[in-house]
Formats: C-alpha cells, structure tokens, sequence
C-alpha cells in the first residue's frame, strides 16, 4: 500500500516538478536580454533574492529525488529464489527436457559441422552406388 502512495506521490510530483521550471523566466528574458544587452552579467548574472518559484523548484526537487530513492529502495527487494534471466539461460526447463526425451522425431540438439555433413553426403553416395535401384528406397520432399 505504502509503495503506491510513493508512485502516486512521485508522478504528482514530476508533473508539478515541470511546471514549476517551465514558468520560471531565465536569465536576461527581458526585453534587453533578446538582443544582447544582458551580456555585460558577471560569469553567473546577478542574483538577486531567491523568487518564490526558484524555492518552489527547490522544494519539488528534493522530494521529487527522495521518492525516487524510496521507489528504488522499494522495488529492488528480491526474493533468494528470484533469479534473472541471465542466471536462468544456460539451463533447459523441466517440461522442455521431457519433451526432448519423448518426442522421438525431434531435431537432434547440435548442429552438423561441415566435415559431418561432407561425411553423410559421402555415405549416401557410396550406398547409391552399390545398392540395387529397385531398393533405393522413394523419399518424400521435406515440409
């Protein structure tokens, strides 16, 4: 319950959060600004006292990264059993090994490399060449 009052929490304060910036004013946004009168400002312009927008945004800031820390904090709990995928990946799952014992017409699990299958094409040339035609045996195109 407490971790979606964060959530609600957190998205109200993102939106308030881009409110509050969009509306304040930058540096030099005055008239003068638009054609370079504002560039004779020290290196960081003059600061004058801090608006009630700027404190607001403050304010926002700080709450917007301490849900953000608590939503972390929240969501990251895991469970021992719980394993990522990258844990899980290298192993094959239950059902899928029996299905791999049962199902007789099952492709074989690795991959002929090229001198296997120079091999297989040797053999059955070599047993066309000695069998009789009528025991060659009719194959049917593979679906």
């Amino acid at each position: 319950m407490l971790y979606y009052f964060v959530v609600a929490l957190h998205v109200i304060v993102c939106v308030f959060l881009v409110l509050v910036v969009l509306l304040q004013s930058g540096k030099g946004a005055d008239l003068a600004g638009a054609f370079g009168g504002g560039a004779t400002q020290t290196a960081f312009g003059s600061r004058g006292p801090a608006s009630f927008l700027t404190r607001m945004t403050t304010v926002v800031a700080i709450i917007f990264m301490v849900t953000s820390i608590g939503l972390s904090l929240m969501g990251g709990k895991r469970s021992v059993d719980d394993k990522s995928i990258l844990e899980t990946s290298g192993r094959a799952s239950a059902p899928a090994q029996e299905q791999q014992k049962t199902d007789t017409n099952a492709a074989p699990a690795s991959i002929p490399t090229p001198d296997q299958i120079e091999e297989q094409i040797r053999q059955i040339q070599e047993n066309r060449q000695t069998a009789p035609a009528d025991t060659m045996p009719e194959f049917a195109p593979v679906e």
